[in-house]
């Protein structure tokens, strides 16, 4: 057994979050501590820690995540004015909860190169 992230806590429903969209494989959420005036956080209901340690087996649940993208942005409204789509990996990539999470970034100019 692993202990809980954060995360799965939410996809477990023990912690309360602004859902956004919602499937059988994902889970989108607004972030906690927004960076932009639309963040969001998209991930899988699967538990994998981050994507230097998604194996094969996870290429259908990714495949999912990344086709989700378009879809929520445009319910959003932002597939014309652009977004900014974010994996961190890793301490120095600025990971801070071990189970793989897309951002969406969106709102404002993003700025590059970023950090």
């Amino acid at each position: 057994m692993y202990d809980k992230t954060i995360f799965a806590k939410i996809v477990d429903r023990e912690i309360p979050a602004e859902i956004v969209y919602e499937d059988e494989l994902a889970l989108c959420f607004r972030d906690a501590q927004p960076q932009a005036p639309i963040h969001l956080l998209l991930i899988p209901k699967k538990p994998i820690p981050r994507i230097a340690e998604a194996v094969a087996e996870d290429s259908s649940v990714l495949g999912h995540l990344l086709t989700r993208i378009p879809l929520i942005a445009q319910e959003l409204g932002i597939i014309e004015s652009g977004f900014r789509v974010v994996i961190n990996n890793g301490p120095d990539g600025g990971e801070t909860v071990p189970h793989l999470h897309i951002h969406l970034l969106a709102g404002r100019p993003l700025q590059w190169p970023p950090g």
